[in-house]
C-alpha cells in the first residue's frame, strides 16, 4: 500500500545553488545511494520529492532536509505509479530503486526472487519513466539519471539475474538517448561498483551479517556521497553537455571478479 504525503505535490524552495529552481525526484530515497543523492541535490539548491516504501524514513529526512515533497510508493506497482505520479511536474528523475537477492546459480535460483528483482530494477524504472519523461518532453528540459552499476557491463557468478536487470537497465538508458536526441531532455547512467553503507549486501545476504561483512573484509569500497558527488556532477553540467555513462570503482576493484583485499 501506499500513502502520499500532503507535501508530495509542493515545492519547497529558498535555497541558493546550481539546482535551485529545479525539482528533484528521486527513487530509493530513504537509505543508501538514494539518500546521499537526497542530501546533495538539497544542499545544492534542488526541490525534492523523495520516494521509497518506508514512510517512516521518510518523515525523518523531510525533517533533516529542511522540507521536501515525499511519496510512499513501492515501484513495482505500476498502477499505483501512474495514479500518484500523474501530472507531476520534475526536472530531474533519478531511478536508483534496486535490489539484488541472493547469489545463487541460476540452476539453483528461486523465481520469485528472480521477479521481485526484474519488478523493481526493470519493471520500476520503466514505470516511473513513462510516468515522468512525458512532462519532461513537452516542456523541453530535464535529465532522467539511471543508477546503474557495473553488472550492467561484465557478469560474475551467482549473479546471473540481477546482471541481467541491470543489462536491461543500461539498455533502457541507451534507447532513450536515442529516441529522444534533440528533445532538450539529457539521459544518464551512473554505474558503480562495490559500494558499502548502503543496505544491498544485507538485503542480497538475507541478513547474514558475517557474509555481509565478509563482502568487504579488506577493501576501501566506496561510499554512497562518492555516488552522490558524481550524480550532482552530472546535472550539473551545461545544458550542452550530456554526461552519457560514468562508471565508477573502488581503486581496489578491478572487475566484477577481480578484488584486492588487505591482508588479515
Amino acid at each position: 500500500m501506499i500513502g502520499m504525503n500532503a507535501r508530495a505535490d509542493s515545492r519547497d524552495g529558498g535555497k541558493d545553488g546550481p539546482l535551485a529552481g529545479r525539482r528533484a525526484w528521486i527513487s530509493g530515497a530513504s537509505s543508501g545511494i538514494g539518500l546521499a543523492c537526497a542530501r546533495a541535490l538539497r544542499g545544492a539548491g534542488a526541490e525534492l520529492v523523495l520516494c521509497a516504501r518506508r514512510a517512516d524514513r521518510l518523515q525523518q529526512l523531510t525533517v533533516e532536509l529542511g522540507g521536501a515533497g515525499v511519496l510512499a510508493l513501492d515501484v513495482t506497482d505500476r498502477a499505483a505509479v501512474e495514479r500518484e505520479l500523474a501530472g507531476m511536474e520534475v526536472d530531474i528523475v533519478i531511478n536508483n530503486a534496486g535490489l539484488a537477492l541472493g547469489v545463487d546459480k541460476l540452476s539453483a535460483g528461486d523465481p520469485a526472487d528472480w521477479q521481485r528483482v526484474i519488478d523493481t530494477n526493470v519493471m520500476g524504472v520503466l514505470s516511473v519513466t513513462r510516468a515522468l519523461l512525458p512532462g519532461m518532453l513537452a516542456r523541453g528540459r530535464g535529465d532522467v539519471l539511471m543508477i546503474g552499476s557495473v553488472a550492467g557491463r561484465q557478469v560474475y557468478p551467482g549473479g546471473g539475474v540481477y546482471c541481467a536487470s541491470k543489462h536491461a537497465v543500461r539498455a533502457i538508458y541507451e534507447a532513450l538517448r536515442l529516441e529522444h536526441v534533440g528533445s532538450g531532455v539529457r539521459f544518464s547512467t551512473v554505474d558503480p561498483g562495490m559500494v558499502t553503507n548502503t543496505e544491498f549486501s544485507n538485503v542480497r545476504l538475507r541478513g547474514d551479517e558475517a557474509r555481509v561483512k565478509a563482502v568487504y573484509q579488506g577493501v576501501d569500497p566506496l561510499q554512497p556521497q562518492d555516488v552522490a558527488e558524481a550524480v550532482l556532477w552530472i546535472l550539473t553540467r551545461p545544458p550542452h553537455v550530456n554526461v552519457g555513462e560514468l562508471v565508477l570503482w573502488a581503486s581496489a576493484q578491478a572487475s566484477t571478479t577481480s578484488v584486492h583485499r588487505r591482508p588479515g
